[in-house]
């Protein structure tokens, strides 16, 4: 299971704080601790705490780069922060996200092929979410079609079924568990996949519960990757454990110290 670290996000106050006074001691603590936990992949998104965005995500990539050596998913709505902070990485990196638009994937997968970086794919188009099953089913194919046409090898792709909150379309849940399994059935070797873990929980009371719940689900439905918060201990206790009853870790009396090992 590849573990995307969530909190390098100027979404949190902390961090928004940390970015705006380019104070690194926040930044370089919430990275190692972050790997510490677990992490493979640290997400990095400078979100609303710069008026200049690219310099400010060049500033949090050489910061987080100067604490950790493990890859960067530079995460951003602003098209102009890319390519500068993706010429800083020195590991290939991640790039979050792009869309099933065709303006979109005509924009990133060239960047995923020049930087030898993997590309999220968020399964939107011009018409939205899809609502149903099949709906994101057609649109990761399309994104397949063209990374393939882009240079972009599968083994780089991560496909993204969209997670909406779940007091706002409980129905849903069962729409995507079933998309991961279709996205596993779509070529072979079939793209990897990946979920925001918290957009499930949004607005809700046991935001914390939710989503170890539903992390352990998508990881039987197929589930390989998710952007969370690896400094949940309980979240990644449910993680560990979910890898040990599906097969893909040894048991032994302390295996959730062992994994941490």
């Amino acid at each position: 299971m590849l573990i995307i670290g969530e909190r390098i996000n100027g979404m949190f106050k902390n961090v928004r704080a940390a970015i705006a006074e380019e104070n690194k001691d926040v930044i370089v603590d919430l990275a190692h601790r972050q790997v510490a936990a677990g992490a493979h992949v640290l997400d990095v998104n400078v979100g609303p705490a710069s008026d200049e965005p690219a310099r400010a995500m060049v500033w949090l990539v050489d910061t987080v780069q100067e604490a950790v050596d493990v890859p960067l998913s530079i995460d951003s709505a602003k098209l102009d922060v890319f390519e500068p902070a993706l010429e800083r990485c020195k590991v290939a990196p991640f790039i979050n996200s792009t869309t099933g638009a065709q303006d979109k994937l005509d924009f990133f997968l060239p960047l995923a092929q020049k930087y030898d970086a993997s590309i999220i794919a968020l399964t939107i188009d011009e018409q939205g979410v899809p609502s149903t099953t099949e709906g994101r089913s057609e649109i990761a194919m399309r994104i397949m079609v063209s990374a393939m046409e882009h240079g972009v090898p599968m083994e780089h792709l991560y496909i993204d079924p969209i997670t909406l909150p779940v007091k706002a379309v409980q129905d849903q849940c069962p729409r995507l568990l079933r998309a991961l399994g279709q996205f596993r059935q779509l070529s072979d070797p079939s793209p990897h996949t990946v979920i925001g873990l918290s957009n499930v929980s949004q607005r809700a009371q046991e935001k914390h519960l939710l989503d170890r719940v539903f992390l352990v689900m998508c990881m039987a439905h197929g589930l390989d990757s998710a952007i969370l918060d690896p400094l949940d201990k309980e979240l990644m206790d449910s993680l560990i454990t979910a890898e040990l009853l599906l097969d893909k870790q040894l048991y032994c009396d302390a295996y959730l110290e062992a994994y941490r090992r």
